[in-house]
């Protein structure tokens, strides 16, 4: 099979590997729809990596089920499965393991698709049957993608919030996953403040149901968004998905009294005052990814209030474009991307 790797300090392979075969607990997926997610950039742009430390990229799997270990039971999948895989795998013994959080286990964590377990950029994949999570058989392999990371990742974050129909959530950021907390928020019934430094972007946010949208780089955004809430307050809740220093802060201050502000960008610092924290009684909590029920229940959201999370995607690729791809997704000259199938 044909597969996608990143050697390091920006270089691009397709190398051909031989068809996985599953071990007893484990499956096969035909891989139908990959998509590309803002972390993969961080991989790519790593130094120059050893040959043992090469994995096949992408994190963002869905597909169907090709083949079958000896023990996979017939309710964790069926040849021809539709579905999504919840891209972790751990000592499935620990309390985060046994919870759906295997993401968290510290006892032999697998990441798969670019750290260390081959992904979903390749014809086909092994997982362990526990990952897979069936995908609505109205749903497109592209939502399944973008549900398997970035889309997962933003609704599971207004979940860690506890974000109400009645409140206002500013959100920092609106690249894929942004986007995605813009739309599931308003889907929620909240009133969205979008954010983010592109023109772009914030139409998109706009069309994505953004009540108001705000150019940190035109306007000193914590006092737009007081001028925007009821008396001056600020926002009941705040979601920041840049990993920008600025913004972190930001969106810590323009919580109101009483506040919550999510960070679920995964890299860099956060600095604050301690005084923004303690003398407001905000709340600051971070938000890794989702949990297999989460992933479930994301899609059920989706389906259930016919969110188009398709629109998400700006451009389709073949593996063999891989180069492109990322060339143009690097250089911020596309939006989200996703490999296709047949």
């Amino acid at each position: 099979m044909k597969a996608v790797v990143f050697l390091g300090e920006g270089k691009i392979d397709i190398r051909d590997y031989p068809d996985p075969v599953p071990g007893p607990d484990e499956v096969v997926l035909r891989m139908k729809a990959s998509g590309m997610c803002g972390s993969d950039l961080h991989h790519l742009h790593e130094p120059r990596r050893s040959e043992d430390r090469i994995v096949i990229e992408g994190h963002e799997p869905c597909g169907v089920v090709e083949a079958v270990g000896t023990a996979v039971h017939p309710s964790q999948a069926r040849i021809g499965d539709r579905v999504m895989v919840h891209h972790y795998d751990g000592c499935r013994n620990c309390e985060h393991c046994r919870s759906g959080w295997t993401q968290l286990c510290e006892g032999g964590l697998v990441v798969y698709g670019g750290h260390n377990g081959n992904g979903a950029h390749a014809e086909f994949m092994k997982v362990p049957a526990h990952s897979l999570i069936k995908l609505h058989d109205d749903m497109s392999f592209k939502s399944g993608a973008a549900v398997a990371c970035g889309s997962g990742t933003a609704y599971a974050a207004l979940k860690r919030i506890d974000l109400a129909g009645d409140e206002t959530v500013a959100v920092f950021g609106q690249g894929p996953v942004g986007l995605s907390v813009t739309m599931f928020a308003k889907a929620m019934g909240a009133r969205v403040i979008a954010l983010d430094v592109g023109k772009e972007r914030l139409e998109m946010a706009r069309s994505f149901g953004a009540d108001e949208v705000i150019n940190p780089l035109e306007v000193d955004p914590v006092a737009a968004i007081r001028d925007l809430t009821r008396g001056g307050s600020g926002a009941d809740k705040s979601v920041e998905c840049s990993s920008n220093l600025d913004a972190r802060r930001q969106a810590i201050q323009c919580t109101r009294v009483w506040g919550t502000a999510c960070m679920i960008g995964v890299t860099g610092d956060v600095h604050f005052h301690s005084n923004d924290i303690i003398l407001k009684n905000r709340s600051v909590v971070g938000s890794l990814t989702f949990s297999k029920n989460l992933q479930a229940a994301c899609a059920d959201f989706v389906m259930e209030r016919g969110i188009d999370v398709d629109r998400l995607f700006t451009h389709e690729f073949r593996l063999e474009q891989a180069e492109e791809a990322y060339r143009l997704f690097d250089q911020k000259k596309i939006g989200k991307g996703v490999f296709l199938f047949d």
